[in-house]
């Protein structure tokens, strides 16, 4: 129920951003300033131009990217090679979690106790760990895996970082799929048994879904079919990358060879 939810809001977004990108390429051939075109369009040139997120004098923010997937969608797996091959820095708030209760820090073992009552860890807890690993990477691109895991992580995001993700990828994936793979990958994990697969992938339907809808109303969702080897998967990520940076191609096409340096002095976004 939930996939042909989130594919037809996505069928509606993508449809609505072929319109707009028509459309702002016709705006661009009229030497509009880059303040007046849409925001998406500014985000791509970000990705895809050697000044993404370079200090011009100020902080610049990263160009972000959400990864988002159920449980055993390989999310994991793909973040590990978007970062080697598109020069992202990856983070993982539960890796984040774990190194903070490992570091014996005060805010560790709060965390630790946390996870022991079997509370979820707040939200403002683990949006601040990832801002702050943001701020010690440095990156001009980053990459968050498998975060926001609910719309209440989403809105401490955009509080305590203020901003929203650049894109969101997400790994759409079958829940049979996805149940075949937690089985078989005999990672010793508690959590890869039958009864609790069944509960995780409730939760990812509950709380995450959400926050897929959310972004997909916002034209920022790009759905990968996340069955086949972790090869095929990744040559759908690559499509990916290379339709977004056509289409920065075509922007800097119709405005001419100094529409990024345009941008650039006209908005300190990169």
């Amino acid at each position: 129920m939930w996939r042909r939810r989130v594919g037809a809001l996505l069928l509606r977004s993508q449809l609505a951003s072929s319109s707009t990108a028509a459309s702002s390429c016709q705006r661009l051939r009229h030497h509009l300033l880059p303040s007046e075109e849409p925001l998406a369009l500014n985000r791509l040139a970000r990705l895809f131009t050697s000044q993404a997120g370079s200090d011009g004098g100020d902080t610049q923010k990263p160009f972000i990217a959400f990864v988002l997937g159920g449980p055993g969608s390989g999310k994991g797996t793909q973040c590990t090679k978007i970062a080697s091959d598109f020069g992202f820095a990856h983070l993982s708030a539960g890796d984040l979690l774990r190194h903070e209760i490992a570091s014996g820090s005060e805010n560790g073992e709060l965390i630790l106790d946390i996870i022991k009552e079997g509370r979820i860890v707040p939200s403002e807890i683990t949006v601040e760990l990832i801002r702050k690993a943001m701020e010690t990477k440095n990156a001009k691109r980053v990459l968050i895996d498998g975060f926001p895991r609910c719309e209440e992580n989403r809105i401490a995001f955009e509080k305590i970082v203020g901003t929203e993700p650049d894109i969101v990828i997400f790994f759409d994936c079958p829940e049979d799929e996805m149940v075949k793979r937690l089985l078989g990958r005999n990672q010793g994990r508690v959590d890869d048994n039958m009864e609790t697969i069944k509960k995780r992938l409730k939760v990812f339907e509950s709380l995450n879904i959400p926050v897929v809808e959310y972004y997909s109303s916002r034209g920022k969702v790009h759905k990968i079919n996340a069955t086949g080897t972790a090869d095929e998967i990744f040559e759908a990520v690559r499509r990916l990358f290379s339709s977004l940076s056509h289409l920065v191609d075509q922007m800097v096409w119709y405005a001419g060879p100094d529409f990024i340096n345009a941008m650039t002095m006209n908005e300190r976004w990169l």
